[in-house]
């Protein structure tokens, strides 16, 4: 009997910790780390299609650094001059640099090298442009209002980086291409006034090309830029765990709340699986689609240039703004001006500023200081969205400029013409693109407007006793007419009246004529058509409508 009470003792005995348990435990007392995990990892995130533009930017980049690391191992950021003597047969015995070699025996001798390789460079393309996509869902959609202005200067400042860095890391391997390239930026550098010699000579050690330049390129291309870029993407992260993603107007959403999924297991299950399928498509784009055979284009030269020479994607902006600017030049005082480079070499970062300081633009006219967490549709506020696609159709056609020899050759067109259109196009074309937009939102509001008020078209038609004939309308249900009337309709910022009531002139300032002017031209009645009010969908239920217009 006491015996068999003694067995039950042992049986309630809580069995004690396991290894990994008292780990956990250690780790917790010292770092608060369950604490903080009860806390957050039950964070709800809201979830749209759009969101995983984002995430392709987070898993390209984190491809770049894995890639990246494995490639620093064998290659060789060297200028000094040797004679290949590798497996590649038809480079044997031609003069390259020790960085091209290393390069050729990444692709053809280091085993996975040339995959790795591509992969990287695939993974480079579409992390450029997912962060231009991405930039492009949060303006479109006003995501960069308070209080995600910071975040948004963030995002621009890894756009920006993205595309130096990309800059330096296709330079590296020092084949004509390129070379072609470096040869056409310190053009651009050697154009700045006064100080452009100096600051050319201070990058390459000396005369073009030098020893130097490679060996710098790779200590920006592998520790400065990647470090601050990881440095400014934990930051990005922190700022959206926080503030969470803005959610688009319907049911149960408020700019108090938060209608979504939480961030473990869900969130994370699901990142966890987009991560491995952007691995998956940047790997197959690797194994079967060459980028940049550095073998076939040959070592750089000064004395040549590669036929047809493009830079990635996301440069042929500014190649297309030196391209199609007319050669102009001053000649003073024994000095020469190139502002047929120097314009355009100044207006690439003029019109990336442009956009960054957008956000705070757009809160001065307003003059609205609430956070907002409700996402805009792009109709609804047609001068941002507007201005958008303006800025996206001058990209494109610059990217055209840019372009300009490969769509003569591959078109039979002339090089002067296409020239020619494309400077013209740069100032018709953002102009007509903002037109086409302002007019298509304004139409998209009038339509939500008419569906609000009356109510879905059925495709039935109905015969009326007088003999008219009218298609019935089904009304919309209360989440849909929410969806279309949530969204706030701000007022322009108006100067009121000059003269008080004792006839004292009140000073006007030049910035609150400004304000006023813009606040009108983004938020007059030129820019937004009245929503649908709760009165006028009563008159019209309550007038004996027939649900049809």
């Amino acid at each position: 009997m006491s015996g068999s009470v003694e067995h039950t003792r042992d049986s309630k005995r809580p069995a004690p910790p396991g290894k990994g348990e008292r780990v956990a435990d250690w780790a917790d007392g010292r770092l608060g780390i369950n604490t903080l995990a009860k806390s957050q990892m039950r964070k709800i995130f809201p979830d749209h299609w759009s969101f995983m533009f984002g995430e392709i930017c987070l898993y390209s980049f984190l491809i770049l650094i894995l890639t990246g690391v494995y490639l620093t191992l064998f290659f060789e950021p060297s200028g000094s001059e040797v004679i290949y003597d590798g497996v590649y047969t038809p480079l044997k015995g031609i003069q390259m640099t020790r960085a091209f070699e290393s390069t050729v025996d990444i692709s053809m001798e280091v085993r996975g090298g040339l995959l790795i390789r591509q992969i990287h460079h695939w993974a480079a393309i579409v992390f450029v442009a997912a962060m231009l996509v991405h930039m492009m869902r949060v303006f479109f959609t006003g995501a960069f209002r308070k209080p995600r202005e910071v975040n948004w200067l963030f995002g621009w400042t890894l756009l920006f980086l993205g595309i130096i860095t990309g800059l330096t890391g296709y330079s590296l391997p020092d084949d004509l291409l390129s070379g072609t390239g470096i040869r056409f930026a310190q053009g651009a550098i050697l154009s700045v006034p006064v100080v452009g010699t100096y600051l050319s000579f201070f990058l390459f050690g000396g005369e073009f090309p030098g020893d130097a330049i490679i060996p710098r390129l790779f200590s920006v291309h592998v520790l400065l830029l990647p470090g601050i870029m990881l440095g400014l993407v934990v930051a990005h992260l922190i700022l959206v765990f926080y503030h969470k993603h803005t959610q688009f107007a319907g049911p149960g959403k408020t700019e108090k709340n938060v209608v979504g999924a939480p961030f473990m297991p869900i969130y994370i299950a699901k990142a966890g699986g987009f991560f491995f399928l952007v691995f998956g498509v940047l790997a197959i784009m690797g194994a079967v689609a060459t980028i940049n055979p550095v073998w076939v284009i040959g070592p750089y030269r000064p004395d040549l240039v590669s036929t047809g020479a493009q830079p990635d994607w996301y440069l042929g902006f500014s190649e297309g703004l030196i391209r199609v600017m007319p050669s102009w030049e001053i000649n003073a005082w024994g000095h020469t001006l190139e502002l047929g480079v120097f314009i355009p070499f100044s207006l690439f970062p003029l019109i990336l500023a442009a956009i960054a300081v957008y956000p705070f633009i757009e809160a001065w006219v307003t003059g609205d200081k609430r956070e907002h967490h409700i996402a805009d549709r792009p109709r609804n506020a047609p001068v941002r969205t507007g201005l958008g696609v303006a800025w996206l159709t001058l990209f494109a056609v610059l990217m055209v400029g840019g372009g300009n020899d490969i769509w003569a050759t591959h078109f039979h067109l002339s090089i002067n013409a296409i020239t020619w259109f494309v400077r013209v196009a740069c100032f018709v074309g953002p102009a007509l693109a903002f037109f086409i937009t302002h007019r298509w939102c304004m139409g998209l509001q009038l339509r939500d407007r008419e569906k609000a008020l009356h109510g879905r078209e059925s495709g039935t038609i109905k015969r009326l006793p007088h003999g008219e004939y009218v298609e019935v309308h089904v009304p919309l249900s209360r989440g849909e007419l929410y969806t279309l009337t949530a969204h706030e309709q701000p007022k322009p910022y108006e100067i009121g009246p000059t003269v008080d009531a004792q006839g004292v002139v009140r000073k006007v300032s030049r910035g609150e004529r400004v304000r006023a002017r813009l606040g009108r031209a983004m938020y007059g009645p030129s820019a937004q058509v009245p929503k649908a009010t709760p009165e006028e969908y009563l008159e019209i239920q309550q007038g004996g409508g027939d649900s049809h217009h």
